[in-house]
Order: C-alpha cells, then sequence, then structure tokens
C-alpha cells in the first residue's frame, strides 16, 4: 500500500540541520506514527511522503515556509520580571505565558537583566532547514475512530 490520505503511517526517522547536527529521532522499534492527510506532520514532510510504501528511504530538506516557519523578530518580547510568578529562572528556560485575551503559548528565556525577562516565542526549529532520512516502517488504511479523531491511534485502541 502506498502512503495517500486516510492512511496511518509509521516512519523511522532522523532529524538533522545546520551540518548534521541530530536534534531528534526515533527510537529503534517505535517509529513515529502519524495520520496522512490530518495535519499530524510538518506539511513538507508530509508531501514528501506522500506515495511511498513500506521499506523505502528518503532524504527530505523542507524548507522552514513548509516546515516551522520563518524566525520572526516581532515574536521576541521583553516582560517585566515582576509580571512573572515567583521563582527562579534561568537563561534557556522554558516558560508558558498567557497572553491578555487569555491564550497560553510557549516561550524561551534568552535574555535577562534587572528588570526584564527577553521571552522568545517562535519555535525552536523556525527558519531552520531540516534535513530527514527517513525510512516508511508501516502503511494501513486507517481505522473510522482515527479518521473521526484526527490521528493515529496506538495498539488496542484509543490513547492520548
Amino acid at each position: 500500500m502506498q502512503i495517500g490520505k486516510n492512511a496511518a503511517v509509521a516512519i523511522e526517522y532522523t532529524l538533522t540541520i545546520d551540518g548534521g547536527f541530530v536534534v531528534d529521532a526515533s527510537e529503534k522499534g517505535h517509529p513515529l506514527w502519524y495520520l496522512h492527510g490530518g495535519s499530524n506532520i510538518i506539511p513538507g514532510l508530509e508531501k514528501a511522503l506522500t506515495g511511498l510504501k513500506v521499506g523505502d528511504k528518503k532524504d527530505v530538506v523542507v524548507i522552514p515556509e513548509e516546515g516551522y516557519g520563518p524566525y520572526l523578530d516581532d515574536r521576541v518580547h521583553q516582560v517585566p520580571k515582576n509580571r512573572f510568578p515567583t521563582g527562579t529562572y534561568n537563561l534557556g528556560d522554558h516558560v508558558t505565558a498567557t497572553s491578555p485575551d487569555g491564550t497560553e503559548m510557549d516561550a524561551k528565556i534568552t535574555a535577562m537583566d534587572g528588570k526584564n525577562y527577553t521571552l522568545d516565542f517562535n519555535h525552536e526549529l523556525a527558519g531552520k532547514t531540516l534535513n530527514f532520512a527517513i525510512v516508511v516502517a508501516e502503511v494501513r488504511t486507517a481505522t473510522k475512530d482515527e479518521l473521526q479523531h484526527g490521528h493515529v491511534h496506538g495498539p488496542g485502541g484509543h490513547q492520548h
């Protein structure tokens, strides 16, 4: 069976950036499952996998616009320290910030001074070209429940 819309797909992968630096990889024997056409993975990778079948290997290059988007300077903000909950924060910490409308957003502390933390709300891989080494481990027709829920379920049924 080829990978196409509404297929449940398992891939083994290694993701590298900037000259081969490994940023993520599936564990041996534990592939990543996703629902093809369900927006479960980044668009550029999903497009490149269409039509492949079990055992196929492919190197995929995903540009930022088809991955995690470009790096946007306007997603970096200084926030006064007194707006943070009491605690100790360090450079590089990941925090969840709440916007005035109540939306929660993840950010990374990229700088700090006596009064402010600089928070970067860009995804860690924004602006990066992503290089995937892929092996297709399994392809099957998604179940009715998987299609309704928009994602692949684990062995024995529905797990979140």
